[in-house]
């Protein structure tokens, strides 16, 4: 079956439309599963004008917003339900080149990996345009930290622009998936290394939005960093 991104979305009406269009102009065809948090700015409504032109876009209205993990997860069970092969993960934002989605889905389906990701950081290069000294400082020791607590060889453990099989998410209880902000991506990742699959890191450039809001907030940042320690201590077994 084609493969799917899942687009999560909350308050993106200045990114949604854009953002369809261009994933469904892509080769290889791509669907598309939008994830939306109930946005009061009418996001939804832009995606049902965009399904009344294309069949490969699906909308999922996600009730009230849980967050960023919660969103997540509800789409991957809607893909696994529908027996997609592939299943990809990437902003509205444009901070991740709908473009790139190509090569992610190459590289899982032809290199023998179970999820590749979208890295920022690979080889001690810091692929960022538009962000703070600050946050990239913040991001690039996020994920040494993570290294440092997890074991794990990622160079960006917290990137959200992510490609799975469905034999990986299928093998994974998403149910026992406990964080919802962005530790979510490292607890992902960090699940499908105790388990033993093959992860792979190829570079994209990331772009900081240039319109919306970001969703970061303290809350995130402190759940990521005492998250971490929990994580290297949970007892990870595959879904039965």
């Amino acid at each position: 079956m084609n493969p799917i991104v899942i687009i999560p979305t909350y308050n993106e009406k200045e990114n949604i439309s854009q953002m369809l269009e261009k994933v469904m102009s892509l080769n290889p065809k791509f669907d598309v599963l939008v994830v939306d948090d109930n946005s009061p700015d009418m996001t939804g409504r832009l995606v049902k004008e965009k399904q009344s032109i294309y069949d490969r876009i699906n909308l999922l209205e996600n009730g009230e917003k849980n967050g960023l993990g919660t969103a997540y997860i509800a789409g991957f069970k809607w893909c696994l339900q529908r027996g997609y092969d592939y299943i990809f993960e990437m902003d509205c934002d444009f901070s991740h080149n709908p473009d790139d989605l190509v090569r992610l889905y190459a590289e899982v389906q032809k290199n023998n990996v179970d999820m590749v990701v979208g890295s920022r950081y690979i080889g001690n290069v810091v692929n960022v345009v538009n962000w703070p000294m600050s946050r990239v400082l913040l991001s690039y020791f996020a994920s040494a930290y993570v290294r440092f607590f997890t074991g794990m060889n990622l160079a960006d453990s917290t990137a959200g622009f992510v490609g799975y099989t469905k034999e990986l998410l299928s093998i994974i209880d998403l149910d026992k998936i406990k964080f919802r902000g962005y530790a979510f991506q490292i607890e992902m990742k960090y699940t499908s290394f105790r388990l033993g699959y093959k992860i792979s890191e190829i570079p994209i450039i990331f772009t900081d939005r240039t319109a919306g809001e970001s969703k970061m907030s303290g809350g995130i940042i402190r759940e990521a960093l005492f998250g971490v320690i929990r994580l290297r201590f949970k007892k990870i077994k595959p879904k039965k």
